[in-house]
């Protein structure tokens, strides 16, 4: 038996990024951001409704997305809870440390291991609210989050958002090699 919870925008997992932007006067700001995901081979799609942030990738035309992690929750969620439009030193507040991408004009923060480095692509704006579309310019992570030179998830320990629940998760348990695992089905 199903239960049914009519239109819902629920996907498990939701990744948590953490947009990194830089205002007018060259502050960082960062944004938590749930809604988001790939778009293309290189492309990420973000929506959003209107925030600091929205103001400054479009005066900028870069962003990076960061990978919230299990180790800096309490300060991935602050991020997204309070507004840069309010609180302008919200970063050092939640004791992020912003790194200037060495390509494109938006800070990543060194305590949050994978960052995105984007140049914004397309914006479309409609009653919805806002839809970034960025071309991924680099990904970066540091060493300590990489097994043989990729990235571990195991070691990342990215956060996962719960959108029924409004909780995060983990999401470090292995269970089979993508593109291999179902191969003897198809030999049936």
């Amino acid at each position: 038996m199903r239960k049914n919870f009519k239109e819902q925008s629920w996907v498990f997992p939701m990744p948590v990024f953490i947009l990194g932007t830089y205002n007018e006067i060259g502050t960082a700001n960062a944004m938590t951001a749930a809604w988001a995901g790939i778009y293309d081979t290189n492309k990420v799609f973000v929506s959003l409704s209107s925030h600091k942030t929205t103001d400054n990738f479009k005066r900028t035309g870069a962003f990076t997305v960061s990978f919230a992690t299990k180790e800096y929750a309490k300060e991935c969620d602050y991020v997204g809870i309070v507004s840069g439009n309010k609180v302008p030193d919200k970063v050092a507040r939640a004791g992020l440390t912003p790194v200037k991408s060495e390509f494109v004009n938006a800070p990543y923060f060194d305590e949050l291991n994978v960052a995105l480095e984007c140049e914004v692509s397309k914006i479309i704006e409609d009653e919805d609210g806002i839809k970034l579309i960025g071309d991924i310019i680099n990904v970066s992570a540091d060493e300590s989050v990489l097994t043989n030179g990729k990235i571990d998830t195991e070691k990342l320990e990215p956060l996962s958002f719960d959108p029924a629940n409004n909780r995060y998760y983990t999401i470090n348990e292995y269970v089979a090699d993508a593109f291999k695992v179902g191969i003897e089905l198809r030999n049936k």
